[in-house]
């Protein structure tokens, strides 16, 4: 009898967490979409291979949110530079990868290398909260990525 009381104890124990994760994982799915779809996209003009995008923090805000689309193997290079006329600069930038990676660091190129995957990339601005003041910090943000034919050669050992 305490076996049997044991193994439905158990049981119920694994569906409670199941569901705990089932539910902790519906939670980050919904919040993940409406994250993308909340990040400012990103626009190349036609023919273009960068794009320019500034923007200001207010000092409530610590973070802001792009994206845009890439293949695997295209060879980016991402520049963040201080915005003229803001009193601090938001110098933070993280590149989110399609496949689950990120990588970045704090002003000046965050990034450069070839592009691990295919699909939409989400580029987080922050803040350097060691290193804030609170006030209104602004940023210029330069995305290059260049076309296949390109990339070829830079990431052809990748």
């Amino acid at each position: 009898m305490f076996l049997v009381k044991n193994k439905t104890t158990l049981t119920t124990a694994q569906v409670l967490k199941t569901l705990l994760l089932s539910a902790t994982l519906i939670g980050v799915s919904a919040h993940s979409a409406l994250a993308k779809n909340s990040d400012t996209p990103i626009r190349f003009a036609k023919g273009a291979l960068s794009s320019t995008v500034t923007g200001q923090l207010k000092p409530n805000e610590n973070e802001r949110w792009y994206r845009f689309d890439a293949s695997s193997r295209q060879y980016a290079i991402i520049n963040i530079a201080p915005l003229t006329g803001t009193p601090e600069t938001a110098n933070v930038g993280v590149l989110h990868m399609p496949n689950g990676t990120q990588d970045g660091t704090k002003g000046g190129i965050i990034y450069q290398g070839c592009l691990p995957a295919t699909g939409t990339y989400r580029l987080r601005i922050a803040r350097n909260l060691m290193a804030t003041q609170g006030r209104t910090a602004g940023y210029s943000v330069e995305v290059i990525v260049l076309p296949k034919y390109a990339s070829e050669s830079l990431c052809e050992y990748l």
